[in-house]
């Protein structure tokens, strides 16, 4: 005997009806919905996931470690080797100085509210100027390598409240 796909069936029980609550005394479970009687859980809205009964929940209790700088500079990282894969790939011109407009614009750096930093992985053998926030030591040194360079930009000052224009 063969099989038919017209003759596949789910096994007997495999497809189980959702209960509907709520839908009357008929269908046993009307009136509370199985919710019991009264209290915040018979309620709708009830958002009480980490709450302990008026106790310091646990997520409270457990001591925090680390510390986030809130100082910190937030540059979009962008390796060499990605930067001679766009130019090969024809999305960066290397005849242009490559800066951060022009990265974001291939789509090579995300984000960086502070700048491009570019770090050292893979290989550059296309001769280019970077203007750059900042840039690491083996970055510079391949940068230079193939025949470019790197001009690393001074850093934005931040514009203070208290000083008044004179």
């Amino acid at each position: 005997m063969a099989f038919k796909l017209n003759d596949i069936r789910d096994n007997e029980g495999a497809r189980h009806r959702k209960m509907r609550v709520g839908r009357g005394i008929g269908s046993g479970k009307g009136k509370t919905a199985a919710r019991g009687q009264k209290g915040q859980k018979s309620r709708e809205g009830v958002a009480i996931k980490g709450f302990e009964g008026g106790q310091m929940p646990l997520h409270m209790r457990i001591p925090k470690r680390g510390f986030n700088n809130p100082f910190a500079k937030d540059f979009a990282e962008v390796n060499i080797g990605m930067v001679q894969k766009f130019i090969d790939a024809k999305k960066l011109d290397a005849k242009k100085d490559i800066d951060h407009a022009a990265l974001k614009a291939a789509g090579l750096a995300r984000g960086g509210k502070d700048g491009v930093r570019l770090l050292a992985k893979g290989e550059l053998t296309t001769k280019a100027t970077f203007k750059v926030a900042g840039a690491s030591k083996g970055a510079i040194e391949a940068v230079e390598k193939a025949g470019g360079k790197v001009e690393v930009l001074a850093p934005k000052k931040p514009a203070k409240a208290d000083e008044k224009a004179d």
